[in-house]
């Protein structure tokens, strides 16, 4: 499995646009093949930043993720906006 961990952080004039434009994005990555996780959610403590969480069956699943945001609507939404992530592999997963 390949997992995601981190967060974006959105600043003030494009905070808007993100929190419209997520909803689409969390449904469509929930319904590609290979997605087990998918949340982004407010950071309690942090204004404009929404914490990622994924987590894909196999580094194919997550390649296909990563290619579709890129040509979506989301990855234009968000494009050039501050992201720190962790990837790693992990064989430990129980669902």
């Amino acid at each position: 499995m390949i997992e995601l961990t981190g967060y974006i952080d959105v600043p003030e004039g494009r905070r808007e646009a993100i929190a419209a434009a997520l909803p689409l994005h969390v449904e469509l990555t929930r319904a590609e093949t290979g997605c087990v996780r998918f949340d982004v959610t407010p950071d309690p403590e942090v204004e404009g930043r929404y914490n990622v969480s994924e987590l894909f069956t196999d580094r194919e699943s997550f390649n296909a993720h990563q290619a579709r945001v890129k040509a979506s609507a989301w990855g234009e939404i968000s494009a050039g906006i501050r992201r720190e992530y962790s990837i790693r592999e992990r064989n430990d997963f129980k669902k």
